[in-house]
């Protein structure tokens, strides 16, 4: 893929062809990875090895199959399918598996790769994987310790001595399809044993603490967040009502609570430019957003068109969707790089109160809503180069990350606006430019400076597994993976919808309410 190229894709607009150097950047991720890494778990770019650094097993195989189906690229897809095929998910007796990343990525990896391509061996891999998983969640809450060995089944924890919201919330759509496909209610009743602590804790406000303690199933600090620590806890409450057929609406009641409380409380703007942000709060705000909160406009667009919501909350949720990925996109574009920082902490008013979204919100409504569209949402103009952007970088690294991308898929699905698709074809475009190496893509160091720009000699999986396959959907005009009939794990793994029933051979098992 030449450079230069994409100087006359953006000038005839030719989305089969912006979607076809995509896929010409998997081939050169995997077929890098498959000559320089493979079984390792991911491919160091710089130095063209590989290295085991989650778990040993060959994670980029896993989180790479379904995009390999999805690209058409069936030949690749089969090699990785026939390394699956024999995979045997031995540990040594000192050595854990961290339980969240291996259930979205390995589990979430063969359960999507086997929808789509209903190969049986990866179905029989998945039911060994969950089942040696299992162990982690013999807790005295039900709530999943950090990590565990998948042949004796012991458990350890990790840095933090209590459970991320993120990881304890973050196993129910792998487990619940696994439990639809297989027939095995062990699966469905530990996961939702989780969500019946959640459906009876005492939350105020809508806010879900980010650490709760193993033992008791209780909340043991009183930070609120929609980045590290709780996002795909978020996710999940939408998503498993949307997986399971809309059959579970103690989710629903979840998800609706909880996205009040993030409108309310944890939505902000800057003092001038009015940007939209979502910060994080433990007794005052941070006004840090992360790049990984990015992914919070795709999920209310999500929600406003599946849900049947009141024509106001859904008006909210849609300008709260349309304002964060605004921003979100801003500080890709005010990059001289065209690479979003990872943190940035944006401006903010000296009360906290005054600074709130939703105390904007009231105010404009209240003078009858003028301009039409009410501060936050309005596109703003580049800043006077004598003006500051209302945001300072505090990671000035790109990681990868596919936030963003995942957010302009979902807007664009839904809204059919072709704006999302070129701002996600100038990430692309950035992405190639800065990215890419001779063996690979790294991640980008210094993103706010072009002179001192460098690699990091990493290429995380998820940049196979997420963002190269939501850029690709993003430019396919053909609805590949339809939203109506499928739903997206957290590591970007398409999963069908299914009825509210489990079926194995000729049995059926009735989800329990």
């Amino acid at each position: 893929m030449v450079y230069n190229d994409h100087d006359k894709y953006v000038a005839e607009k030719n989305w089969s062809a912006r979607a076809m150097a995509v896929k010409r950047a998997m081939v050169h991720s995997w077929v890098n990875y498959r000559q320089r890494a493979y079984p390792a778990d991911e491919l160091l770019p710089i130095m063209g090895e590989g290295v085991n650094n989650f778990n040993g097993w060959g994670l980029t195989i896993y989180d790479a199959l379904d995009t390999l189906w999805i690209m058409g690229l069936y030949e690749f897809f089969n090699d990785a399918v026939a390394t699956v095929t024999n995979a045997v998910y031995y540990l040594e007796k000192t050595s854990y598996v961290p339980f969240f990343e291996t259930v979205i990525r390995y589990l979430g990896g063969l359960l999507s790769a086997y929808s789509l391509s209903l190969e049986p061996a990866l179905l029989e891999r998945a039911d060994d994987l969950g089942r040696a998983l299992l162990p982690a969640l013999n807790t005295e809450s039900g709530f999943p310790m950090y990590a565990v060995n998948t042949v004796s089944g012991k458990t350890t924890r990790g840095w933090s001595k209590d459970v991320l919201w993120a990881e304890a919330l973050s196993c129910q759509m792998e487990y619940k399809y696994l439990a639809h496909l297989t027939g095995n209610m062990v699966y469905y009743n530990k996961v939702e044993h989780i969500m019946e602590v959640m459906y009876n804790a005492n939350i105020t406000h809508g806010l879900f603490p980010t650490k709760w303690n193993v033992n008791t199933g209780k909340p043991t600090n009183k930070h609120y967040s929609v980045g590290a620590f709780a996002d795909s806890a978020h996710e999940y409450m939408l998503k498993q009502w949307l997986l399971t057929g809309k059959t579970e609406p103690k989710t629903l009641e979840l998800y609706l609570k909880a996205t009040e409380g993030i409108i309310n409380n944890l939505t902000y703007v800057t003092p001038h430019r009015k940007l939209l942000y979502i910060t994080d709060i433990d007794k005052k705000p941070s006004h840090i957003l992360e790049h990984l909160s990015c992914f919070l406009p795709g999920l209310l667009t999500l929600g406003t068109h599946t849900l049947t919501l009141p024509p106001r909350t859904r008006q909210v949720h849609d300008w709260v969707a349309q304002g964060l990925a605004y921003t979100c996109w801003v500080l890709y574009n005010e990059q001289p790089t065209g690479l979003a920082p990872d943190e940035v902490r944006m401006q903010h008013y000296a009360d906290p109160i005054e600074g709130r979204w939703i105390t904007h919100l009231e105010a404009w409504e209240a003078a009858g809503r003028p301009n039409g569209v009410p501060p936050g949402v309005a596109i703003v103009h580049d800043i006077p180069d004598d003006e500051v952007p209302e945001y300072s970088t505090m990671k000035s690294d790109y990681l990868l990350r596919p936030e963003t991308i995942e957010s302009f898929y979902y807007l664009w699905r839904t809204s059919g606006d072709e704006v999302w698709r070129e701002r996600g074809w100038a990430i692309f475009v950035s992405i190639e430019k800065y990215a890419k190496t001779e063996m690979g893509y790294a991640s980008v160091l210094k993103v706010n400076d072009p002179s001192r720009v460098k690699h990091k000699n990493e290429m995380p999986s998820y940049f196979l597994a997420e963002t190269l396959k939501y850029l690709y959907l993003l430019f396919t005009d053909t609805e590949l993976i339809p939203l109506k009939t499928w739903v997206f794990n957290t590591e970007g793994h398409p999963f069908p919808v299914f009825e509210g029933q489990f079926q194995n051979n000729n049995d059926t098992y009735p989800i329990q309410q």
